[in-house]
């Protein structure tokens, strides 16, 4: 199969199309012909060597694509569903791709909007749970229009939230429209969210890491009332808990996006698409942040 390498750290000019060997699934799991498969900035992180030593590394961690090929027992699935879910060793950018986790494609959804879901609900399932998120509660998101900072918008107004969301002033619109109160980052951002909420929030979610944990700290009353998956250092300093997927994913967010997606509660855009053979330039515009938005490779 046709997949994307690397074999040196730097700039998207490593990026490679290689051969590789079919991968085949285990038991409990079904490998797709890949459709359409996300793109992260975890994705630059590696190629920059600032995550992972060894070499070299394939890329990608969630796709969508036409089951051909079931592991051992699995029986919730057939050759040729439509399914989107998480590959289990990072090879997510090729031709083919074993899924660990999985559920079927919303029917309103394309490939690439599929594609555009798991790492984004996942972080923001995971950090919304870690919360305790619920009815009732008012939220602060750091970095609300972002990608996983909308997903965490949608999710926690799902759940009964209220929400206030930072974001610069062209967004605002967009937070609106995602039931979230929008609010501009910055110096005086306490005195901002406090005009909204005079007695503070109950939770703060960091999905930034833009430098503002002793801001929200201050607005939800404690550190143990705050979690960030974008600051680790500032988690160290401050004694914010820093949510990781290593630590237990929210797999079960996979399941239940569908009926959210169906019932017009839930969206997430795709900004761009880009060939397979060209992940170098999806890179470079990714890594330029200027985009709302998924970026999506198409395969096949």
């Amino acid at each position: 199969m046709k997949a994307v390498r690397f074999h040196r750290f730097g700039g998207p000019e490593v990026l490679r199309i290689v051969d590789l060997p079919d991968p085949h699934p285990g038991p409990g799991q079904v490998r797709i012909a890949v459709r359409a498969a996300g793109i992260n900035p975890s994705d630059w992180k590696k190629r920059k060597g600032l995550m992972d030593e060894e070499l070299p590394q394939t890329m990608g961690h969630e796709a969508a694509g036409i089951v051909d090929e079931l592991g051992e027992g699995v029986a919730d699935v057939a050759l040729g569903d439509e399914v989107f879910g998480f590959c289990v060793d990072g090879t997510a950018q090729a031709e083919l791709a074993v899924l660990s986790h999985y559920a079927p494609v919303p029917l309103s959804l394309d490939f690439p909007g599929a594609a555009a879901l798991p790492a984004a609900i996942e972080t923001a399932t995971r950090t919304l749970d870690q919360l305790g998120v619920e009815r009732g509660s008012t939220l602060l998101i750091n970095g609300a229009s972002g990608t996983v900072g909308s997903a965490a918008v949608q999710l926690a107004v799902a759940r009964g939230a209220r929400v206030i969301g930072t974001a610069g002033p062209a967004n605002h619109g967009y937070l609106r429209s995602l039931l979230a109160k929008p609010v501009t980052y910055g110096a005086g951002l306490v005195e901002r969210v406090r005009e909204l909420a005079p007695d503070g929030v109950d939770l703060a979610l960091d999905v930034a890491g833009s430098g503002v944990l002793p801001e929200l700290i201050a607005l939800a009353g404690g550190p143990e009332h705050v979690v960030t998956a974008a600051d680790f250092d500032g988690a160290q300093q401050h004694g914010v808990k820093f949510s990781r997927c290593d630590t237990g994913r929210a797999l079960h967010a996979l399941a239940g996006i569908g009926e959210l997606i169906e019932a017009g509660r839930f969206s997430l855009p795709v900004a761009r698409t880009f060939p397979l053979a060209e992940i170098a330039e999806a890179h470079r515009v990714g890594e330029k942040g200027q985009l709302r938005g998924k970026l999506v490779l198409l395969v096949g």
